[in-house]
């Protein structure tokens, strides 16, 4: 998706009509980082306090009306403000059922350096139970960090959603990291980033699924917005884990002692 910087109803309007296209039987449908306001932090900048909004709010009553006409599972990443802290952002992205309802939150748990300038960090990890299949949330720079994955399949994810704003430059980063993180932990990966152009950044799309070989199943077009589908297999995560069982063989204690010498 390409999205209008600081035009939020004109990226709703865009939103819904992705989602009306969207093919009969679907199960989840995932937009990229910031798909509701743009994300050149340069351009919006003070701005940012204007755009946001709580969960739930306007952009998840909008989504959970259309996720229960379509049966669909929709994921969003937009700017959330705190409901109880005046002047407190985060970087939040939210999970609808196909009832429509808010089933939770991720707030960003690590930030992009620039991005500390208007957000707070997130803290919690979870996983999101739909019935169909437990998913988990990472966003854009959260694929640098294998630990974050590392607990994510621990806590039983089987796709790990990544809605991104990863612009051309970086899309070394964006095929690696995503791939990695899939094999690290043998269960799927789904990124979802930008395409389009805010100021002189232009993102690189290339959207893409992984399976738990590290294989890339589908990917996007680098610079068009499409819809891309994907039918997964969960029985492949077991498959990959009985071949070679890494979380099984994992020596937690080296990660206690590791971290408490940081």
């Amino acid at each position: 998706m390409d999205c209008k910087i600081i035009d939020k109803n004109n990226n709703h309007n865009h939103a819904l009509d992705f989602l009306d296209k969207v093919k009969m039987k679907t199960d989840i449908a995932c937009f990229p980082e910031f798909f509701t306001t743009g994300y050149n932090l340069n351009i919006i900048g003070d701005k940012f306090y204007d755009l946001a909004e709580t969960i739930p709010g306007e952009t998840t009553k909008m989504l959970g009306e259309k996720a229960k006409e379509k049966r669909l599972v929709i994921i969003g990443t937009i700017v959330e403000k705190d409901i109880l802290r005046e002047g407190i952002l985060y970087n939040t992205a939210f999970v609808i059922d196909k009832d429509g309802r808010l089933v939770g939150k991720y707030r960003k748990f690590y930030l992009y350096p620039p991005e500390h300038c208007y957000f707070r960090l997130g803290s919690e990890l979870p996983i999101f139970d739909l019935g169909i299949t437990k998913l988990g949330i990472a966003i854009c720079y959260d694929h640098a960090f294998p630990e974050l994955f590392r607990v994510l399949a621990l806590k039983g994810a089987e796709i790990v959603f990544i809605p991104s704003a990863v612009p051309q430059g970086y899309e070394y980063l964006l095929n690696l990291r995503t791939r990695a993180r899939a094999q690290d932990n043998q269960f799927f990966v789904a990124a979802i980033n930008r395409v389009g152009q805010e100021g002189q950044v232009k993102y690189c799309g290339l959207s893409k699924i992984i399976n738990p070989k590290g294989e890339v199943i589908t990917e996007a077009s680098p610079d068009k917005e499409e819809v891309v589908y994907c039918e997964v297999d969960i029985n492949q995560i077991l498959q990959e884990r009985k071949q070679e069982p890494i979380l099984r063989s994992l020596r937690s204690e080296i990660y206690k002692r590791w971290f408490n010498l940081l």
